[in-house]
């Protein structure tokens, strides 16, 4: 999700999104669908996130 997607999610969920944690991995969309790369770099940016 790159910052756009979140802050377009806070304008059209906010109220829904209320005591909710929304991570921006900043991974931009320049990715195919299962792309290795694409894999490994979400599996970097989100190992913290789920210790």
């Amino acid at each position: 999700m790159e910052r756009a997607h979140r802050d377009k999610l806070q304008r059209r969920f906010g109220a829904h999104l209320k005591g909710k944690r929304v991570i921006c991995l900043d991974i931009p969309d320049d990715y195919a669908f299962m792309q290795p790369e694409l894999v490994a770099l979400l599996e970097k940016k989100v190992e913290p996130f789920l210790k």
